[in-house]
């Protein structure tokens, strides 16, 4: 061991942003909206530039109320942090001790298994179905007495696919009242689904339920880096003790107040958003390429040992990706010129050879 080496944090591996894009490429590589930012918004995080010599509120009162009315919710039960991600880190280190489990679906958000070794904690991977979906009844089966906490990621990223709310309301019943279900909702706003399971209900129906959820998506907000968490009072509470202080700038406060008083606005270009997904699959399908029905703002491409191959295909069209290679390729949606330039370089002729891969 070198010095100031910590042992355990040779099995993390960093986290891996999505490839930059060249000039006049399409950058479709980290889920990002594709919109430039509201009016409104902008309005806003100006009239707070003035301030920033000042620290933010740990409490983000205007926000915590906005939310706190949008879900009829006690404000004691919100909780913030930079991005979900980060506070999916806060309610890792906040219940799970050294040794302990924490489960989730495999594969599912890339940063858990590092937020959890990062934490102490025992990573437990359940690999999804057939169908790329959470495998619950394996989850359940894989719950030992060290397991203390489980994500559910739902819509999942990055396949795209939902647990149905029938589905996910018998798994939670059947969870252990002593193990944390975490509902991650990033990408919920992107869901046209008939059978969404909703989060926020089984909050408020399960004594061991947390919901998650972003501005950094649908709202847009992905630079300034905020998120929050919906969860029990004794849990909410260690998550303030866990917390970076001051971690949410006042103007990314400014900006989610501003952003969820024009969810109206917004409701239009999530809507664009969530109609490139359609086409983009839609084409891709036809194509015969084995894409995953989504519900999130990106559609997955199960493209095994061909992801390196159709990565470098979809780079020389002028489209980053994710790549996961041996797996396959996340490909969010943008705009009708991003989408066009998506199914230009993935053309039918080479489509056989990947779905025979």
């Amino acid at each position: 061991m070198t010095l100031h080496e910590r042992p355990s944090l040779q099995e993390v591996p960093a986290y891996k942003q999505g490839k930059p894009a060249p000039a006049g490429a399409s950058k479709l590589s980290s889920n990002e909206s594709p919109h430039a930012p509201l009016p409104s918004v902008i309005s806003s995080i100006q009239e707070g530039l003035a301030n920033i010599h000042r620290y933010p509120s740990i409490a983000a009162p205007q926000l915590t109320a906005a939310l706190s009315k949008q879900f009829n919710i006690a404000g004691e039960h919100i909780t913030l942090g930079a991005g979900s991600v980060e506070v999916a880190a806060q309610i890792i280190h906040a219940v799970a001790a050294e040794g302990d489990e924490v489960m989730y679906a495999w594969r599912s958000f890339e940063a858990y298994p590092s937020l959890v070794r990062i934490a102490g904690a025992a990573p437990v991977e359940v690999p999804l179905d057939h169908e790329s979906r959470h495998d619950l009844p394996a989850m359940l089966d894989a719950i030992t007495e060290k397991t203390r906490l489980i994500f559910i990621c739902n819509p999942n990223n990055p396949t795209g696919t939902v647990v149905e709310a029938d589905a996910l309301d018998q798994f939670i019943n059947a969870v252990p009242r002593n193990i944390l279900v975490v509902v991650d909702e990033a990408y919920v706003h992107f869901d046209r689904s008939a059978v969404r399971a909703d989060g926020v209900e089984l909050f408020r129906k399960y004594p061991h339920v947390a919901v998650l959820h972003t501005f950094s998506k649908a709202y847009g907000l992905a630079g300034l880096r905020i998120g929050y968490a919906i969860s029990p009072l004794e849990v909410a509470a260690n998550l303030r003790k866990v917390a970076v202080p001051f971690g949410v700038s006042d103007l990314a406060q400014r900006a989610a107040v501003a952003s969820l008083a024009a969810i109206d606005e917004l409701a239009v270009r999530i809507e664009e958003v969530v109609t490139q997904r359609e086409r983009m699959y839609e084409g891709l399908a036809q194509a015969g390429y084995p894409v995953v029905k989504s519900q999130a703002n990106f559609v997955w491409v199960e493209a095994g040992d061909n992801t390196v191959e159709l990565e470098a295909q979809l780079a020389a069209g002028g489209v980053i990706v994710r790549a996961f290679p041996g797996d396959g390729l996340r490909i969010s949606s943008g705009t009708a010129e991003d989408v066009n330039r998506v199914l230009a370089a993935l053309p039918q002729s080479a489509a056989s050879e990947v779905a025979t891969a």
